[in-house]
């Protein structure tokens, strides 16, 4: 089944380099239009109802956040491309949306499109709970309220203020809610480290992510320390970041 996608860049050399590597690596797209402007992006997506939009971040006027808030409805996958933007990948891999990085790597491309692939085989829904998520977090920058995790199967949203701790085991993280519930996910605790450390979140050892509001009591050792949460758990924290540890609670 043909994947049929549209390309969104205001760059002749970007959508050509995209649109070459698609035909070389990923038989199965049939790019239908390739569009240079929000204005264009909002009138064709309705009338050519897409599977995919490779989309860029940054459009000249505007962006890709734009055409995204002025759709009523995203039943289409969206890959993002972009250089380097922290803000705009902060809510992107908080929203656990796919992105790639410009130069696109032809791996990370296929590994995208195969995401795109097999959630196609799925039934079609209006809108991608996710997109919804990633609008939010654009409106309310670094107040993020819910978080995307993916797994095996798909993904689930869960409030930010309902992980008690992550763990990390080789690549792949377990949280751990407050309500005992626990998840396995497919991805790095580095990876969530960077997206909670701002909302409230110290990596306390190389294997663990507190939720410092969850910790009643530290106890110091000759080598680190322990961190007592409220579920009566205790967590090593390690001599190397005991000091960041402490400058939470002192200040």
């Amino acid at each position: 089944m043909a994947i049929r996608t549209l390309l969104i860049d205001d760059e002749a050399d970007a959508r050509f380099a995209l649109r070459n590597y698609l035909h070389t690596y990923c038989e199965d797209v049939e790019i239908l239009e390739e569009v240079a402007t929000v204005e264009r992006a909002v009138a064709v997506i309705p009338q050519l109802e897409p599977d995919l939009v490779f989309l860029d971040v940054r459009l000249s006027p505007g962006s890709g956040f734009d055409i995204l808030e002025r759709l009523s409805a995203t039943p289409f996958a969206v890959i993002f491309v972009t250089a380097y933007d922290e803000y705009a990948l902060r809510a992107i891999r908080f929203s656990a949306l796919d992105y790639l990085l410009k130069p696109i790597d032809p791996d990370e491309l296929e590994a995208a499109v195969e995401k795109v692939r097999h959630s196609l085989k799925q039934a079609k829904t209006e809108a991608d709970p996710r997109i919804s998520l990633f609008k939010s977090q654009l409106q309310r920058p670094q107040q993020e309220g819910r978080i995307v995790l993916p797994t095996m199967e798909g993904f689930i949203v869960r409030d930010v203020k309902a992980i008690l701790r992550c763990e990390a085991e080789r690549n792949y993280t377990h949280f751990f809610f407050l309500d005992g519930s626990k998840m396995l996910i497919p991805k790095t605790l580095k990876v969530y480290e960077g997206l909670l450390s701002a909302l409230g979140f110290y990596r306390v050892h190389q294997s663990h992510l507190l939720n410092l509001q969850q910790i009643v009591a530290y106890k110091r050792r000759k080598k680190g320390g322990m961190a007592h949460l409220t579920n009566g758990e205790e967590i090593p924290v390690s001599e190397s970041r005991k000091e960041g540890f402490m400058q939470h609670f002192l200040q």
